[in-house]
């Protein structure tokens, strides 16, 4: 097995809890190891500190799979199974399939202490991504669905297993197309669309469309919760949902509220949120769609002195690199300044960012000079994370990605 020598303070930091080795975290002058393959990770006084995966491309060199140092190629792929085991139970406790929710996480990388492994669950569809050299290989697609064939379809319940990569970290990690094919499917037809629920709301999913696994099911918990707040205020009038995607907060406030507004760029996102819509025939909001730039949408509605009783800013991440945060925060003022501007008195403002280089604190604070430009009295209600089938790790603070603030505007 190839041996990876990594610097003392990158070794400080996989000590005290971490999993990442950066590439700048290599000593110099050491051999290559082969593209995906499993290397003994030593600080630089040659002392082993376990196994990991190793990736040529990615910035992230290493990806710490366990404290064992020389871990066999099948030994990993028994620790996968089980691991891929637990995650399956604490799912069925922290997020147990329900008629009114049938769509959860299963598998989140890291955080399972599976590093390059997600899985999606939409009802009878699982999607599986592989983001990772050394793991999007065959023996580790064929170890994962042997255990999710074992703990979600024991009896042979429906399912249809599909992988779908991450373009982005395709790029990112130089990793083949996957076959087309599913990777299990209980029938023969190996279905490429569902219909999943959230909160009781029906959503349509397609294999081969929108962004991620095909939806953001780390927000499950965040639309009742924003609902709830703005129901409980009783400012439930005039609503927009900015970047809402498929519609998720739009059509969670259109159970109490008289209008709601969703804008997004992307027409596709927008033709199924509207698809949405139609599949919940019972909700009493008059609810339509505006295709624009944020930005710019928001600074002409600022002008014309639009206002709203309740605001949902649901933005992409502005900061997929540390280099970006600073824009980030910029990009983050504008838009809750915007917002606070137009939303009346005792409306509720749900503010997210999806940023991990974004921190909690940053955030807020940016929210909070917001606030104080706009001269608007502010109370945070509630600050909340991803759902809890997306568990964070305290020693992986890339894990806590989404912030979810609540608040009250004066």
């Amino acid at each position: 097995m190839s041996t990876l020598r990594i610097t003392r303070r990158a070794a400080d930091r996989l000590r005290l809890g971490h999993l990442w080795v950066y590439r700048t975290d290599l000593e110099p002058a050491q051999t290559e190891p082969p593209a995906g393959s499993l290397v003994t990770i030593v600080d630089a006084r040659n002392q082993p500190l376990g196994t990991g995966l190793y990736s040529s491309a990615s910035k992230i060199a290493a990806r710490l799979v366990s404290q064992t140092a020389e871990l066999s190629r099948e030994q990993y792929l028994s620790d996968v199974r089980s691991r891929v085991e637990a995650a399956l139970q604490l799912r069925r406790e922290l997020a147990p399939v329900t008629a009114g929710n049938n769509a959860h996480r299963l598998l989140f990388s890291e955080a399972d202490n599976l590093p390059g492994i997600l899985a999606d669950r939409y009802n009878d569809l699982v999607i599986l991504q592989l983001l990772a050299q050394g793991t999007a290989q065959d023996d580790v697609r064929q170890a994962i669905v042997a255990a999710l064939r074992e703990g979600l379809a024991p009896n042979g319940e429906t399912l249809t297993l599909w992988e779908r990569p991450d373009p982005r970290i395709r790029e990112l990690e130089q990793l083949e197309a996957p076959s087309p094919n599913p990777l299990f499917s209980s029938d023969s037809s190996a279905a490429t669309t569902t219909i999943f629920t959230l909160n009781g709301l029906r959503f349509g999913y397609d294999v081969g469309a929108g962004q991620k696994t095909g939806a953001f099911l780390d927000q499950r918990l965040n639309y009742a919760a924003a609902a709830a707040h703005v129901q409980a205020s009783g400012r439930t009038g005039r609503v927009l949902d900015v970047c809402t995607y498929h519609g998720g907060f739009a059509l969670h406030l259109a159970q109490v509220c008289e209008r709601v507004t969703g804008v997004d760029t992307s027409r596709t996102a927008l033709e199924a949120a509207d698809h949405n819509l139609a599949l919940n025939p019972q909700l009493k909001a008059e609810t339509d769609w505006i295709e624009a730039d944020a930005f710019e949408l928001l600074s002409a509605y600022d002008a014309q002195h639009e206002r709203f009783d309740a605001f949902v800013l649901d933005p992409p991440a502005f900061a997929k690199s540390k280099r970006a945060a600073e824009g980030a925060l910029r990009g983050y003022k504008e838009l809750n300044l915007r917002a606070l501007r137009m939303i009346s008195a005792g409306g509720t403002l749900i503010t997210n960012s999806c940023s991990h280089h974004v921190s909690l604190e940053d955030f807020t604070a940016i929210v909070t000079s917001a606030a104080a430009d706009a001269g608007r009295r502010v109370q945070l209600l509630e600050t909340r994370a991803a759902a809890a089938d997306h568990p964070e790790i305290l020693t992986l603070p890339e894990t806590r990605y989404l912030k979810c603030l609540i608040c009250r505007v004066d």
